[in-house]
């Protein structure tokens, strides 16, 4: 890049125009350059040369290694297994996620799955359509005990709005160190003491080389056989062959799933079958707004890059997130 000349920024989304608007209402149109491609097409080799920056969601497999220009990838999601398991990922690339956007879709979703799993709607609904009168008593969520594993953002404010529900909040943090709304925050060695304790057990972890295959038959044997399992995180946390026969057989009560190895999730896998299980198909996070709320982030962002101040929520390699 030239001393005068502008960076390009490469918005490669559903909605590009969303991200140059707010980088425009933030007084940067002057200073970058604006390329927007929808997230169907493909850039030409020009754009790719050229680029400085881009806004996108993982593209094909070697695109990457066509950009040399390219310094700075803001990703429109909080997850980056995807783009760190890439091989054109090079060093020279600041990856920034989008960490921090379910913050209040996340935790909503999950208490309607609380409510799901205790208040019986569905068995209401389908009573219904029987024409049926059939009552069946709700299980209070007053003075039961959630585990949240992964204790970030959204668990905080999971928590939040939890105590208001009197549910009592215990959890695990890379850290350990305390978070508002929960009564005690263990270390990841002491995870078993949650799983333990906890009615409901909540997954909010990244996907690393430390939580991948997680929650496995040893874990889930940890939990009260009353227990049900939440996974709002990552699919590949969970064993599905083990979830599954803990289910079938008892071992814990049921579970939610929101996240999977695959998705969609084929049609043939026994998760769809198997009573006591709740299949979402990845809806925790979303929002009517998301472009608009992370293209926010990324203007913030873009105001520190041509500053030439430090990127935030810039992903930590080694950490995986």
């Amino acid at each position: 890049m030239t001393e005068n000349a502008r960076p390009l920024a490469l918005l490669w989304t559903e909605n590009p125009a969303t991200y140059r608007e707010a980088a425009q209402r933030a007084g940067l149109g002057e200073r970058v350059e604006f390329a927007e491609i929808h997230r169907d097409q493909l850039p030409g080799e020009e754009l790719l040369a050229r680029a400085d920056l881009l806004v996108c969601w993982p593209p094909p497999a070697g695109l990457l290694a066509r950009m040399p220009r390219l310094v700075w990838i803001q990703t429109p999601s909080a997850g980056v297994e995807g783009w760190l398991a890439r091989s054109d990922l090079r060093e020279g690339i600041t990856l920034t996620c989008a960490r921090g956007i379910h913050r209040v879709q996340m935790p909503e979703n999950i208490l309607g799955a609380l409510f799901h799993i205790t208040k019986h709607y569905a068995e209401h609904v389908a009573s219904q359509r029987e024409r049926r009168w059939r009552r069946v008593v709700s299980e209070p969520l007053a003075g039961k005990t959630l585990g949240i594993l992964g204790v970030g953002a959204i668990g905080a404010e999971l928590a939040r709005k939890a105590a208001a529900l009197e549910l009592r909040v215990i959890g695990v943090r890379q850290s350990g160190a305390a978070v508002p709304h929960v009564e005690r925050v263990y270390p990841p060695r002491a995870m078993d003491e949650v799983l333990r304790q906890a009615d409901f057990v909540l997954l909010l972890l990244p996907l690393t080389a430390q939580t991948e295959h997680l929650m496995n038959t040893q874990r889930l044997s940890a939990m009260k056989p009353s227990a049900w399992l939440l996974n709002f995180a990552r699919g590949a946390l969970i064993v599905d062959a083990d979830l599954i026969e803990a289910v079938r057989t008892g071992v814990i009560a049921g579970a939610v799933l929101d996240a999977f190895r695959e998705e969609p999730l084929p049609a043939s896998h026994p998760f769809w079958t198997t009573e006591g299980i709740l299949v979402l198909p990845h809806i925790g996070g979303g929002h009517p707004q998301r472009d608009r709320i992370v293209a926010e982030l990324f203007a913030q962002n873009l105001r520190r890059f041509v500053c030439g101040e430090p990127l935030s929520m810039a992903v930590d390699r080694a950490k995986g997130y």
